[in-house]
């Protein structure tokens, strides 16, 4: 590295014709320069310059070694630029969580479409609707909606995840219309297993928290949506899954006044893989395609 920086001096003293224009042209005193090119000229065992009081000329050796030089430091400045570049490219493999539901729904899509605008990237996606450390479970990105966090990980918001609660006209029927979140505890609740029996909704004076009790639970929301379609219990489904069912009548939103308490769908990306280009470049896509509009409310 010495010798470049002495390669370096020697040209800019050569093509500006002075040491004190080299050094404002690198940005170092014009001492550091004349230090520069004598290491250089120890090096060869020969002068570069012919050095008088009026000027300062190449010698023969040295407008000989010139453009050799020059064409050197070209080469290393290309390396360098080529490495660098390199180290930007999208490409490489990406292990991703993803839940199953909403992947199946969005995300498999948009993974998709990522992968085929960079063709040099493969993914293996695992389906799991349980909160995941990715750090730990050697993933370089964890998405879901899930309000867990870990250390070392970042938490990259990417769109709201808004919930219903819902039920069947014929369950309602049986057991009657809840009028308050604490009326459910009365009720066959149908539970997601990552969130468990504990539900919580929002009202003015604040979070309320209800232990339901669940008489079905499952790992997969759109099992739940099915329960509560058939009359089997209350489920806290997601708003683009319940959706249909609600203006077709095969379900009815209950206690709207005390909304689900809401949740955002994010990545988790383990600190050693943030500054990754592929993993860089997948959040970007990942945002442009989940902001301002998320892909459910797209297709509305």
């Amino acid at each position: 590295m010495d010798t470049l920086l002495n390669i370096h001096a020697f040209i800019a003293t050569a093509q500006s014709g002075s040491f004190s224009a080299a050094g404002r042209r690198l940005g170092v005193a014009p001492s550091v320069i004349t230090k520069r090119i004598s290491r250089l000229e120890d090096q060869m065992r020969t002068k570069l310059f012919i050095r008088s009081t009026r000027q300062l000329a190449l010698t023969e050796v040295g407008e000989r070694y010139l453009p050799r030089y020059q064409a050197i430091v070209r080469e290393v400045d290309e390396a360098l630029a080529g490495a660098e570049a390199a180290a930007e490219q999208v490409e490489g493999h990406l292990r991703i969580k993803a839940p199953t539901t909403v992947t199946v729904a969005f995300l498999s899509s948009i993974l998709s479409d990522f992968q085929e605008e960079n063709p040099n990237v493969t993914l293996d996606i695992a389906l799991i609707d349980r909160s995941v450390n990715p750090a730990e479970e050697g993933y370089d990105l964890a998405l879901g909606a899930l309000p867990a966090t870990y250390p070392n990980v970042i938490d990259e918001p990417l769109c709201p995840y808004p919930r219903l609660l819902c039920a069947a006209e014929s369950y309602l029927e049986r057991r009657g219309v809840p009028v308050h979140p604490r009326d459910l505890v009365n009720h066959n609740c149908l539970t997601f297993n990552a969130i468990g029996s504990t539900w919580s909704f929002d009202s003015p004076r604040g979070p309320v928290n209800v232990e339901v009790h669940s008489s079905f639970s499952a790992n997969d929301t759109q099992i739940l949506h099915d329960l509560a379609c058939r009359g089997r219990g209350i489920a806290v489904v997601a708003s683009y899954i319940a959706r249909d069912s609600i203006a077709s009548g095969r379900l009815v939103q209950l206690l709207p006044d005390y909304p689900v308490a809401e949740l955002w769908l994010k990545a988790l990306v383990p600190q050693s893989k943030a500054r990754k280009p592929t993993v860089r470049a997948l959040l970007k896509w990942l945002r442009s395609r989940m902001q301002p509009v998320p892909p459910w409310d797209r297709m509305c």
